[in-house]
């Protein structure tokens, strides 16, 4: 599967910004997706993800309440509605497919789109 992310920008402190990926290749519902992000000089971090039965979602503590994930399987796109945006919320978000494994466990991702970068401005 090859994934695309997009949205991504400059926000100010308290704004919000809604991120897509669009999914293509083999079919997108058979993958349990997941939002990560990575600061400069961080390590990449696990933000939101799916189940693998789409059935439950899963947030890092930081983003808990002010980020949604969510996913259209009709047009093999996930987003992540992010809300009330900080700014130690700047950094590159990508977006990954896995077939099984932890939502929240990045070696379990096999699947990685290029990365969206959203910066939030104090």
């Amino acid at each position: 599967v090859q994934l695309q992310a997009s949205g991504g920008g400059l926000v100010q402190a308290g704004g919000s910004l809604r991120l897509s990926c669009a999914a293509s290749g083999r079919t997108f519902s058979s993958y349990a997706m997941g939002w990560f992000r990575q600061a400069p000089g961080k390590e990449r971090e696990f933000v939101a993800g799916f189940s693998p039965t789409g059935r439950f979602t899963y947030y890092a503590g930081p983003v808990k309440g002010r980020f949604t994930i969510s996913r259209d399987n009709a047009k093999n796109t996930m987003y992540l509605q992010m809300n009330s945006l900080k700014p130690e919320d700047t950094a590159v978000y990508y977006c990954a497919a896995r077939s099984s494994g932890s939502a929240d466990r990045i070696t379990d991702y096999a699947y990685w789109g290029q990365g969206t970068q959203v910066t939030v401005s104090s």
